[in-house]
């Protein structure tokens, strides 16, 4: 009922702002749970417009997948709630909130200006433990129709980088066996600020640098500039693919206070802008560098001497070439058949129109 009460209560507001004052002792009351919600939502670590490419086309959706009825929400004049229809349910990292856009725009016919109400993607963690546990996305709108999307209804796909193992721990506990298809290539990527002329790192340097072995960027390559070296949070899409991919069972030293990015925005703008950015080095996805974030004054490093263009991340030459997954539970026969989708021809062409680099 809270999460109701307080979706419900964000759809007016965003639709009637005369409202606002009539609800004030319900914003009141679930304000909280609210702020907890939003706070850690993608669309707080965009600062970049995500719109329509030049060129945008149809790509021949046939209308299998689609929202459902809408039925008038009782006293209030032009509100809806809507049902999900056939359309999955979606949440997600950050990184693939475009994509999750650009679905929309494609099957849906939504308005650009309801997108940051329709795809509100709740970041890694928050989405796996959503689908793992049943749960829904509760603040989903179409705000230029007065809708508000059943927010009880469990999320159906997710739009991720891969889980951590305690993500994947927790849904075998739980019972949950998910399906993880790969629909796109990125290339997770070290930052660095403009000004390190520094341009390509050593896989064992690299992980040097994150057990603490180096103190300056003087054995790298570079001046006898401190060495930062920020993290991200445990759970977090771009933490598990450190730990996972890159380390690969190597400890990695307890980050000094201060270096640990909260979020996606902030390690780029720690290295870009920060007094200490000329030094600094920090790692990301390069989808989320080059298209949702300003990044300015940050640098992406070749690995090993490989960079990481479209082609090296294709041939897989680029040694931390990575995918992003549609993530769905087994058995879900509709949201299968709409990854199907996703991964044939005309959803691949969705893909590369997104500005993802598709499987093929």
């Amino acid at each position: 009922m809270k999460r109701f009460l307080c979706a419900l209560l964000a759809c007016l507001l965003l639709i009637l702002p005369a409202l606002a004052e009539e609800e004030e002792s319900i914003e009141d009351e679930y304000e909280e749970e609210y702020e907890e919600e939003t706070a850690t939502g993608s669309w707080s670590q965009i600062n970049q417009a995500v719109g329509k490419g030049e060129g945008w086309e149809q790509v021949g959706t046939d209308g299998r997948f689609h929202l459902g009825e809408k039925q008038p929400l009782e006293g209030y004049d032009g509100l809806y709630i809507m049902d999900w229809g056939t359309w999955p349910s979606m949440d997600g990292s950050t990184v693939c909130v475009p994509m999750a856009m650009e679905l929309a725009r494609q099957w849906l016919g939504l308005e650009e200006g309801d997108m940051n109400g329709f795809v509100s993607f709740s970041t890694t963690p928050y989405a796996y433990d959503r689908l793992t546990g049943g749960k829904p996305n509760p603040l989903v709108t179409i705000k230029s129709q007065g809708v508000m999307m059943d927010d009880t209804h469990p999320i159906d796909l997710v739009l991720a980088t891969y889980p951590n193992a305690d993500e994947r721990r927790a849904a075998a506990e739980a019972g949950v066996e998910l399906v993880y298809v790969p629909f796109c290539y990125d290339a997770f990527v070290f930052m660095v600020n403009e000004a390190n002329p520094v341009d390509s790192l050593t896989v064992a340097q690299i992980r040097e640098i994150y057990t603490g072995q180096h103190k300056t960027w003087a054995g790298l390559g570079g001046t006898a500039q401190t060495l930062y070296a920020y993290q991200r949070p445990h759970g977090s899409g771009s933490q598990t693919a450190m730990e996972e991919m890159v380390m690969t069972g190597l400890e990695i030293a307890e980050a000094e206070d201060n270096y640990i990015s909260d979020g996606m925005a902030d390690a780029v703008r720690q290295i870009g802008n920060y007094d200490n950015g000329p030094g600094a080095i920090g790692y990301s996805y390069l989808y989320y560098v080059n298209t949702l974030v300003e990044s300015s004054g940050v640098k992406a490093l070749a690995v090993d001497g490989v960079a990481p263009t479209d082609e090296n991340l294709q041939s897989g030459a680029y040694p931390f070439t990575v995918n992003y997954y549609a993530v769905y539970r087994k058995g879900d026969a509709n949201t299968e058949a709409f990854v199907n989708w996703l991964v044939g021809e005309e959803g691949q062409r969705a893909v590369e129109q997104a500005g993802y680099i598709p499987l093929r």
